[in-house]
């Protein structure tokens, strides 16, 4: 049928995500995508409409296959706010140990060429970032921490995250990453329950 892509669609973005992924919005050229997705410059530009566009299409593609992952991490029910950073950081320690993706993370890789990317590109980082920020914080709200120290240990908890994925691209083991997201939730453990406080009776 004239023209009827001859080509699939959906794996040449999952491989367009992984060059990004690997490289960052910066460093990756047409030529990388080209190489990297298979498709000639004229098949890449007529089905995604620009490396910018491809790039958003690629941060989408990423928070559809990973975000649900943390969202189910964090519904709980967690017996303690220990319990829901481990299980936060759980996702990304199996995701860098998953080997047929790329070290790091997309999400921070493109956080640290944020000046590199248009308005709409930074937006979605952003808000991708502020996604996991405010699920962890409700997820510690609901072990009964306090609000002050659910958005501290939120906030923390999401460095971390973002630490390992540079960790494990400079090579760290990942006995070493898990080293760092069991000291981070033994961080949380102790940690006072003053909603649960307040509800007592004076």
């Amino acid at each position: 049928m004239a023209g009827r892509k001859q080509f699939d669609v959906d794996e040449a973005l999952r491989r367009a995500m992984h060059v990004f992924w690997r490289w960052g919005y910066s460093e990756a050229s047409i030529d990388r995508l080209t190489e990297g997705t298979g498709l000639g410059r004229g098949s890449l530009y007529g089905t995604f409409g620009g490396k910018s566009a491809l790039f958003r299409e690629s941060l989408q593609r990423y928070a559809q296959t990973y975000q649900p992952l943390y969202e189910r991490a964090l519904s709980g029910p967690h017996p303690s706010p220990s319990a829901a950073v481990a299980a936060f950081l759980q996702v990304a320690l199996n995701r860098i140990a998953d080997p047929t993706v790329p070290d790091g993370c997309l999400l921070t890789v493109s956080a640290t060429q944020f000046p590199a990317l248009d308005a709409e590109g930074q937006a979605m980082v952003r808000a991708m970032i502020d996604a996991l920020r405010t699920g962890l914080e409700q997820a510690l709200l609901a072990t009964g921490v306090a609000e002050q120290e659910a958005a501290e240990l939120a906030l923390c908890t999401l460095a971390t995250n973002k630490s390992l994925a540079v960790l494990s691209r400079a090579g760290f083991s990942g006995e070493d990453l898990a080293t760092v997201a069991a000291a981070a939730a033994r961080n949380a453990e102790g940690l006072p329950n003053r909603a649960a406080e307040s509800s007592e009776p004076r």
